[in-house]
């Protein structure tokens, strides 16, 4: 049963049976019969089937929820009970978070859980919440979604970080409609969820860079513009390393525009994910 249960989050999360088989290693028959005993062992219909297209009902969506959490169930049915013994916490991490806000929560952390064995999963915020979504990560620290979660995750906001434009410390001016309009331009990658905010800020600005490149590392980003290879727009982040060469900052208008960094677990997580998450809201107070 655990295995038509993780082809169903499969089947939803890549939109088709062929997709979802090409994605576990499936042909698209053997996803296709695994979901036609799912429906039998269940005894309701899970899908609407149109032609060769299938599409989750309304039973199959309330399925899906329950399916995630009895995978998850599953895969901690062997965790040790008490926290002396041990265990496993997957957390996916974005770069910019791991050396700071993450590495000061998981002090108090260790001191609970001291033999439990920590699988930091590094990721554009996207990929983490494709993780958790199906349940191959216990919490992320992420970019906020630009969009609706699914009802079976919590979102729990641990800072705000103001974006800046970082130009080359010689570069003179401090007008940054004008910088941003005649330097080159370094654009924080438009697949990640900080780079659409950045797309977004320049198109309410009416705003069309000359980009030069386009890069999905805050650091690596700074370290270009040290060099004078252009300008960048860049979140403030606590606890980055300085670039390799001078950078100046110039201030935005007001109103600002922020990255919300936070925390994402499913709702029925276990005590240590718990344990993680109330460290690290405890280590921005």
């Amino acid at each position: 049963m655990i295995a038509e249960l993780r082809t169903l989050v499969a089947v939803a999360r890549f939109g088709t049976f062929a997709a979802a088989g090409d994605r576990i290693g499936l042909t698209q028959a053997a996803v296709s019969g695994q979901m036609k005993r799912l429906e039998e062992r269940l005894g309701i219909k899970l899908f609407e089937r149109t032609g060769r297209s299938a599409t989750l009902n309304a039973a199959g969506l309330r399925t899906l929820d329950r399916a995630k959490s009895i995978i998850a169930m599953f895969e901690h049915i062997a965790d040790p009970v008490d926290e002396a013994s041990g265990g496993e916490l997957r957390i996916g991490a974005i770069a910019s978070v791991q050396s700071a806000m993450l590495a000061r929560a998981l002090v108090p952390f260790r001191q609970r859980f001291a033999n439990y064995h920590l699988h930091i999963v590094p990721g554009v915020s996207l990929h983490l919440l494709d993780q958790i979504d199906a349940g191959e990560l216990d919490l992320a620290v992420l970019i906020e979604p630009p969009f609706g979660l699914p009802k079976n995750l919590i979102w729990r906001p641990l800072v705000r970080e103001p974006y800046v434009l970082a130009v080359p410390e010689q570069l003179e001016g401090d007008d940054w409609r004008a910088l941003l309009r005649e330097q080159p331009f370094i654009r924080y990658d438009r697949s990640s969820f900080g780079g659409r905010q950045v797309d977004r800020f320049l198109r309410s600005h009416s705003i069309v860079p000359r980009e030069s490149m386009e890069v999905d590392d805050i650091a690596g980003m700074a370290a270009l513009v040290g060099r004078g290879l252009g300008v960048a727009l860049l979140p403030i982040v606590e606890g980055s390393p300085p670039p390799v060469a001078p950078v100046r900052l110039v201030a935005l208008d007001e109103p600002a525009f922020y990255r919300e960094i936070g925390i994402l677990q499913p709702q029925e997580s276990t005590p240590a994910a718990i344990c993680l998450a109330e460290c690290l809201l405890e280590a921005q107070q």
